[in-house]
């Protein structure tokens, strides 16, 4: 069966906005027990926070807890679109190295996450297992 990442993604995900501060991203991340959050404008994505980016644009440069996300965020930000096939995602994410990737529509409205645990769950072992090797190398 051909699934598709709408099939598996994690809608309607937790979102920051660029405001944000570097504490309250950490906090969202914690309170969701989640290692990334997206960044929005609106429904828009214009970036994404993850636990690394915390621990090396924040503790290890020596930022305050109060630094806006929009400082420290990933904003070349690799995703997909939701009719994409779960093959194709987990390709993106072995590329890139990611283990989670937004899903956004064509007009750049964000619609979910795809993590790593979403492929697993899809029943796709061999694809999941592959692409935990090639992200892990």
């Amino acid at each position: 069966m051909h699934q598709t990442i709408r099939d598996a993604m994690t809608s309607n995900p937790t979102t920051i906005q660029a405001t944000t501060t570097a504490q309250e991203a950490a906090q969202k991340m914690k309170s969701e027990d989640v290692g990334s959050v997206p960044i929005v404008d609106g429904d828009r994505l214009v970036g994404v926070i993850t636990d690394r980016d915390l621990a090396t644009r924040v503790l290890a440069e020596g930022k305050g807890a109060e630094t806006p996300v929009s400082e420290i965020a990933s904003k070349d930000v690799v995703t997909v679109d939701p009719q994409q096939s779960l093959e194709e995602a987990a390709r993106l994410m072995a590329e890139h190295q990611v283990r989670r990737l937004p899903v956004c529509e064509e007009d750049g409205k964000l619609v979910g996450m795809l993590a790593q645990a979403d492929l697993a769950q899809s029943g796709h072992d061999t694809l999941t297992g592959e692409t935990v090797e090639k992200i892990s190398q």
